[in-house]
């Protein structure tokens, strides 16, 4: 609620002459959310008139007259106003509505009232109105009596839960309004009544503007006290300018601030009120401190200029046209009422005038280019005269392919996100290594460039320090020897932009890879560069210039052209001294000028003269316009003519992926056949109709992680389409008859056939026809007929879909269909013709592949000789599509087509019925297919007991698991309420339950040294409705737990040896009478429950005891890394991996190490696959290159006696890099051909050739989307064309025991002959929204529910994860060292072991700026570079630099904020993706420890992958942070592992 309270601008009965502006009393001083009396901290009325007298001249004016205090109830509703029936204020159906505040203040009681002062309330969906109805700003109330109608919620319930409110309509008079929320830095808005007070929550739609405005001031009200308040650290001796300027610059980053870019008018234009409000903290009780260590705000320099300058502005002087006229009436006497509330209108009018035209400045200060659809470009043949003479760029030896260096999965990134360099000693050139002008590329993001630049320099770490002295490249720049930094070759530079402010100004670059600002050029290319930082310097010179000019109109085109002529020759901005040589250079130069006024704050810079006669020079200069389009990332192959220099020495040089026959003909005819230009093309003239669209999607997307996360949840069992009837109820005349007698009756008495004949069409149960029914036409697979009673023949049938209406979309075969699961009844006479479907099934297994591709060959020439001639499609069926699953089935074909009325998709349809049912004597229920009976052990949503666990509090986004609640563990006692019909239902039952509390009930502390499955038993017992229970659990005395080692929870049993009382706090020993007993009925549980743990349990098996090692799936590991995921399947005691693959030598390394078992070939997959098909004689059937074939050839005669050779293999998984090739057609070479270069077609085609029992593919979670999911589904339809069956999900690893944010998608695919893997059930509340898959427009899959809303387990945390550890110091490198302590929580000491000593507990170092940076970021929660102060540093080289990196809060509105750079860990929340190079100034810029000023070390990182300290990694600290970012997390491996052993255990 925060503290310190401002006052409010209302009147009370008070002297007839109080200030205009200025309040009436001040409102009820609040601190740390505790109310006093309103009686006791108001300032009289006569006092601040005496105030108010001494600050400035009294305006006269005469005030309404006020009623006496309320005496009754009766007074008070008399003295209400109902707000008229109009479309403002929306009630909910479900709301309560009142008519009179006292009741509605006595039915939102929350706890027992504060007798100290009014009750506290909370206002939703509110509208401040006049007597008449009329919305009015709450500043009216200084002239006016004003009311609110709106929702009241109790105090403290800011989530918007309706149910809890009550609608108003009858509120008191508003007598106050006030602000509070100084001490704590985030205002909120209070108004009071007689009876009570309320905070200000949420205005209803149409109010919206009025009170967004009103906050904003509040809002800048708060951040001028923090500029001027010590404990914020801030100055109050500080100037006017720097308190505008830093107030600016907070709110510009500031997301509550809705003004868009605030400007100087706006903040000088509330001068008035901001010093109104802050001098009223002086005489506030609970500011005295502030008082002492700051001084008292109204006699600060800073704020008194503020107020002055607001009153010089005068609000006639800029009165906006239209408007009341103000009287100036300064004599003291009385103006009339009317016309008091005329001015005071008047002037909000301007304001909200002043503020909207504020609002639409964060698209104008784009600049003219933003909104345009072109770009005008610069001619080189122009500009030659201002540059050298050709020269060529000799590239050096050592040079490196930047892609090298960053993520592979750059497709999922916006070029915000892209990682931020610094690049030395470099050089532009084009194609043909001929240097070129910098400025010849587009400075505009998505233009359309017919250029191609590449680069050369030495990379290094962006710190963030904006110096460069850009004016002595002009006699050349560093040498090579003088940078350390690694010399790289850069692919295409696609945009590039200036940066200034004061004496700053650097240059960025930007290639698909990251942005690159530059230093010193090489000497080579220095002269090349002099021209673009004098045309920068120019364009600062003439701002400067407009700037010091009092009107900004007077200066033409031609006038600053004169000026610059006019420059001293030392002024770095001068030129020439003849105006038309200076202005040739502008004209020519221009588009680089544009860009930088574009940037400039001020409005009237940007639209002045000078640049409005720019404009025109450049136009009639006819220069070329180059369309402007969506940005886009792709990491195509690097064109930089200096990789063709270095093929030979560039070992990672892209190679066309090795194949199989049926890989390459799938994705060869769909590139064939395919035109992703078509659709680009076709997306391009959308965006080109509506221009403004693609900014406001853009942001939409940037807000992913503030998505609403929904409680939906795929069931295990979702409900089928229900069956499609024909509704026809009458007999016609028949054109069908039966063909033979009838064969029985269906259940219901209708009598079932197996053959009829429409029209003479013979029609069989087994066979499949095309129907129609409501006007669909439907192809329909016939599974049984009958007649009904009132003679109506009819089918009864399943849908076969076409491929096209599935997640395969364009990647299906045409004549492929898919069995689905739901039904249609269909009448004879509805029978348009047959349909010739063969139910495919072809024998399985590595052996057979060759003669059933011989086979797929003769079908499909078939198929065209059909086509040819005419001839209608024959289609053919080999699996059933479920889309409610995620999943593609064999074809049940035992069961399919009997023809006596049994229906497989309707059996299944009616199992997934989930009624809620009591059981016998009410001794228990079934619910969603889960028995419950009395005494057993349930999960309950948490939802049923927020009001003591506290959901709603803050949530930051650095840790954004905090204030989620795991399901409440209770024992059912009984049933207490019935609903009293025949059938009862889950929400009107009622039932008894002890509630167990958990660790985090009783603190974090608590929660931080308990294990992770401890409960408390305690005396509490409550009604709850059965709709609330989530699950069966177990809970046993500590010494009957399981004893595992697994990485992570699955079995939903729990332990207690101690019982809590709330009501002290205390925890005692649990008596020995406590017996746990529960029910040991077995039920359907849907993985909440014990159902098969307990086996295991007793017979003494540990998780990976259960299969013998010789009985384990053989495993190849494709793309292995470090191995991750094979520690992962491994310890869930499914898979031993044998074999793995991985090309780069570190990852390899480290691979050996933790895998001493398996065969590791630290090889190219091209060249081994390619290997493998020779030795078993199918070099036949490989397509690869003589590439592939002289790595093969170089393989020794032992490599390729233990390669591995099919039949051999069980299990294939891996995560190939997807690079992404969409819109490569824009290019020379074909898409295809750099569609051949993708790993996953490697991938597959090991598949393929192996045909192992099972198969898993992990990547990123985008792999579902980008390429518009080409991938994704050409993915799917290869496995469903080797013969598997397939299941497609995204998981949350942070779900499933670690502390870190992690979404993988994937695939698992099952020979015909096994059962597909279930998706492990998520197991931890975790903050993430659900994680959906399109299938088709409009309908979506999501393998497993959020668990925001509750799981069995609560989140692990960065203190679980890491808190055990030593502290070390910045750059830390001893590789080994002693723990010094025991593990404490129970995640560290399931990741410690048997370890006694430290690895990799080592730290990449910062240089000395950021670790000065690192040192003055706060160690609380969600500190970042918005906490450092603004203030300049002394570096040991004696060199000055900014504390905050320059380029952050000038680019901080482009890039989101920069939300998280320099960021620090908390200790309650979780850890971001883990990344494989960590720094404060990278794609993940959260990387500091909590409480130590250093990056966090390659252990802390492996711990929030979840590796155990044992698992080691190898080479260099960057090669470790490389390794375990590109992991998947061994706990969310180890649960899909588990659920693979299921299916394995079933079969053995």
């Amino acid at each position: 609620m925060g503290s310190a309270t401002a006052i409010d601008l209302s009147l009370t009965k008070v002297d007839k002459t109080t200030k205009s502006g200025s309040c009436g009393r001040q409102s009820s001083t609040r601190s740390g959310g505790k109310k006093k009396s309103s009686k006791t901290s108001r300032i009289s009325g006569s006092k601040r008139t005496s105030e108010a007298a001494s600050l400035e001249t009294v305006l006269p004016r005469k005030t309404p007259s006020r009623a006496a205090a309320i005496a009754s109830l009766q007074n008070l509703k008399e003295k209400s106003i109902r707000l008229p029936e109009k479309p403002d204020l929306i009630v909910a159906k479900t709301d309560r509505v009142v008519e009179d505040e006292v009741t509605a203040l006595r039915l939102t009681v929350d706890g027992p009232e504060d007798d100290s002062g009014l009750p506290q309330r909370g206002l939703f969906d509110f509208i401040i109105h006049d007597e008449d109805g009329v919305a009015q700003p709450l500043e009216m109330l200084e002239v006016q009596d004003l009311f609110v109608s709106s929702l009241v919620l109790p105090q403290g319930k800011g989530s918007a839960d309706r149910s809890l409110g009550v609608m108003c309509e009858g509120f008191g008079r508003i007598e106050m309004w006030s602000i509070s929320g100084f001490e704590t830095g985030s205002p909120t808005v209070w108004v009071g009544t007689e009876v009570a007070e309320y905070s200000c929550l949420k205005p209803a739609g149409l109010y919206k503007r009025n009170f967004d405005l009103f906050f904003d001031k509040a809002l800048l009200c708060v951040e001028v006290f923090k500029k001027l308040s010590k404990s914020f650290g801030g100055d109050p001796s500080i100037g006017l300018e720097e308190l505008i300027a830093g107030t600016i610059r907070s709110l510009t980053v500031n997301k509550s601030f809705s003004g868009g870019n605030p400007t100087r008018e706006f903040i000088v234009s509330q001068g008035e009120f901001v010093f109104n409000q802050l001098a009223g903290l002086d005489e506030d009780e609970s500011m005295i401190m502030a008082t002492i260590q700051n001084g008292r705000f109204s006699e600060m320099p800073a704020l008194i200029a503020l107020r002055d300058e607001c009153r010089q502005l005068g609000f006639s002087s800029f009165r906006p046209a239209g408007s009341i006229k103000i009287s100036e009436n300064s004599t003291g006497g009385s103006v009339d009422e009317e016309m008091d509330e005329s001015e005071k209108m008047a002037r909000l009018l301007h304001e909200e005038e002043l503020w909207k035209a504020m609002r639409h400045k964060n698209v104008k200060c784009r600049g003219r280019s933003r909104k345009n659809e072109y770009y005008i470009k610069i001619n080189e043949s122009e500009i030659a005269a201002d540059y050298p003479l050709p020269a060529f760029y000799k590239a050096s030896a050592d040079e490196t392919d930047e892609y090298l260096f960053f993520e592979d999965d750059v497709y999922m990134f916006t070029p915000d996100m892209l990682p931020r360099r610094t690049l030395h000693d470099w050089a532009l050139y084009n194609s043909d290594s001929r240097l070129v002008p910098l400025e010849v590329l587009p400075m505009q993001q998505g233009t359309e460039s017919d250029v191609l630049i590449f680069g050369s320099g030495y990379m290094l770490d962006d710190d963030g320090n904006g110096f460069c002295d850009y004016e002595g490249s002009g006699t050349g720049g560093s040498d090579a020897g003088s940078v350390k930094g690694i010399p790289v070759y850069l692919s295409a530079i696609k945009e590039w932009m200036i940066e200034f402010g004061g004496s700053m100004l650097f240059v960025s670059i930007r290639t698909d890879g990251a942005w690159y600002r530059l230093g010193k050029p090489s000497k080579q290319y220095a002269p090349w560069f002099q021209p673009v930082v004098k045309i920068a310097r120019v364009a600062i010179s003439i701002i400067k210039m407009l700037k010091n000019e009092s009107r900004v109109s007077r200066l033409s085109f031609s006038d600053v052209v004169k000026k610059v002529a006019e420059l001293d020759k030392s002024d770095p901005a001068f030129v020439l001294s003849s105006p038309q040589a200076v202005e040739r250079f502008v004209v020519v130069h221009g588009q680089v000028i544009l860009q930088q006024f574009a940037e400039f704050p001020d409005e009237t810079i940007r639209k002045s003269a000078f640049i409005n006669g720019l404009l025109t020079k450049m136009e009639q200069m006819r220069h070329t316009k180059l369309a402007m389009k969506k940005v886009t990332l792709k990491r195509e192959a690097n064109q930089n003519p200096v990789a063709g220099l270095k093929l030979d020495s560039v070992r990672r040089k892209t190679m066309q992926a090795t194949t199989t026959k049926l890989i390459n003909r799938i994705w060869g005819e769909y590139y064939s056949n395919y035109m992703p230009e078509e659709d680009a093309q076709k997306g391009a003239a959308v965006d080109e109709a509506k221009p403004g669209e693609e900014e406001e999607m853009e942001e939409n997307e940037d807000d992913e992680d503030e998505e609403e996360i929904a409680d939906l949840a795929p069931k295990a069992c979702l409900k089928p389409s229900p069956s499609l009837k024909s509704s026809r109820t009458k007999s016609r005349a028949s054109l069908a008859e039966w063909k033979g007698v009838s064969v029985g009756n269906l259940k219901s008495g209708e009598s079932l056939y197996r053959e009829a004949i429409v029209r003479g069409i013979a029609i069989a149960a087994g066979g499949a026809l095309l129907g129609g029914i409501d006007d669909r036409l439907l192809i329909v697979f016939i599974e049984y007929m009958f007649e009904k009673a009132n003679g109506l023949k009819m089918i009864h049938g399943r849908l076969l879909q076409r491929g096209s209406e599935t997640v395969l979309g364009n990647a299906a075969n045409g004549r492929e269909l898919f069995l689905t699961n739901e039904c249609v009844d269909i009448e004879l006479e509805d029978v348009k013709e047959t349909v010739v479907v063969e139910l495919r099934r072809r024998p399985w297994g590595h052996e057979h592949r060759r003669e059933n591709a011989d086979a797929d060959r003769l079908d499909r020439l078939r198929a065209e000789e059909r086509e040819k001639k005419g001839l209608p499609t024959e289609y053919y069926c080999r699996s059933l599509y479920a889309p409610d699953r995620g999943a593609f089935f064999c074809v049940p074909y035992d069961t399919m087509g009997l023809g006596n009325g049994s229906c497989y998709a309707c059996s299944f349809r009616e199992a997934c019925v989930e009624d809620f049912s009591i059981l016998a004597g009410k001794s228990g229920f079934l619910h969603k297919g889960v028995r419950y009976s009395v005494n057993d052990f349930l999960y309950v949503n948490p939802q049923e007991f927020s009001a003591e666990a506290e959901l709603d509090q803050e949530k930051f986004k650095a840790g954004r698991n905090v204030g989620l609640r795991a399901y409440v563990v209770c024992q059912f006692l009984g049933i207490e309420v019935c609903s009293g019909s025949k059938h009862a239902d889950a929400k009107s039952t009622k039932i008894k339950v002890r509630r167990f509390f958990r660790p985090e009930d009783v603190g974090q502390e608590k929660a931080y040294v308990a294990d992770i499955r401890e409960v408390y038993y305690s005396n509490e017992t409550r009604t709850i409705p059965a709709e609330s229970v989530e699950g069966k659990c177990e809970v046993r005395k500590q010494h009957s737990l399981p004893d595992t080692h697994a990485p992570a929870i699955f079995d939903h049993v729990f332990f207690c040896h101690c019982i809590y009382d709330r009501a002290n706090g205390s925890l005692k020993q649990l008596p020995a009478s406590v017996r746990f007993e529960s029910s040991k009925a077995k039920a359907k549980d849907k993985g909440k429950g014990i159902q098969g743990e307990e086996e295991r349990q007793a017979s003494g098996k540990d998780v990976e005891g259960d299969i013998e090692t010789s009985e384990r799936l053989a495993t190849l590991d494709i793309f292995a890394g470090c191995g991750g995921l094979s520690e992962g399947l491994q310890q869930s005691g499914v898979s031993l991996t044998k074999w793995a693959i991985e090309y780069d030598d570190a990852a390899a390394e480290a691979f050996k190490l933790n895998h001493r078992e398996a065969q590791v070939f630290n090889k190219n997959c091209n060249g081994i696959l390619r290997a493998i098909m020779e030795r078993c004689g199918d070099k036949d059937d490989c397509v690869s290159t003589p590439d592939a074939a002289d790595l093969a050839a170089k393989l020794s005669e032992e490599q390729k006696e233990n390669l591995p050779l099919p039949g051999q293999v069980g299990f294939i998984n891996g995560g190939p890099p997807c690079q992404g090739f969409s819109g490569m057609n824009r290019f020379n070479q074909s898409t295809w051909s750099k569609v051949q270069c993708e790993m996953i077609l490697a991938f597959l085609s090991f598949a393929d050739y192996f045909r192992p029992r099972f198969f898993l593919l992990e990547n990123v979670r985008n792999f579902v989307s980008f390429n518009k999911g080409q991938t994704f589904r050409l993915t799917l339809a290869s496995l469903l064309e080797m013969g598997y069956q397939v299941r497609f999900g995204i998981l949350e690893a942070g779900t499933y025991g670690v502390a870190q944010s992690r979404k993988r998608a994937f695939i698992w695919a099952a020979s015909p002959k096994e059962t597909l893997p279930e998706w492990p059930e998520p197991m931890h509340v975790f903050s993430s929204a659900q994680l959906k898959i399109t299938l088709t427009e409009g309908s979506y899959y999501a393998a497993v529910k959020s668990t925001a809303g509750g799981a069995p387990l609560r989140s692990i945390t960065v203190k679980d994860t890491i808190g055990d550890l030593p502290p070390v110091s910045n750059g830390a490198s001893d590789q080994k060292i002693m723990y010094g302590n025991a593990p404490v929580s129970w995640f560290q000491k399931q990741v410690r072991g048997e370890m006694t000593t430290l690895v990799d507990h080592i730290s990449k170092e910062m240089n000395e700026l950021n670790l000065i940076r690192c040192q003055r970021i706060p160690k609380r929660p969600g500190a970042d570079w918005h906490d450092l102060p603004d203030e300049k540093v002394k570096l040991s080289s004696g060199q000055l630099a900014d504390l905050i990196p320059w380029c952050l809060p000038h680019t901080a509105k482009r890039h989101n904020q920069w939300k998280g750079l320099y960021g620090r860990l908390d200790w309650e929340g979780n850890f971001p993706t883990s990344i494989t190079d960590p720094q404060p100034m990278g794609k993940v810029g959260m990387c500091f420890h909590p409480e130590q000023d250093r990056i966090l070390t390659v252990r802390e990182c492996a711990r929030s992958q979840g590796f155990l300290d044992k698992y080691v990694f190898w080479g260099t600290v960057q090669n470790k942070h490389r390794q375990i970012g590109n992991a998947v997390p061994p706990p969310l491996a180890y649960a899909l592992g588990r659920k693979l052993k299921e299916v394995v255990d079933r079969r053995h």
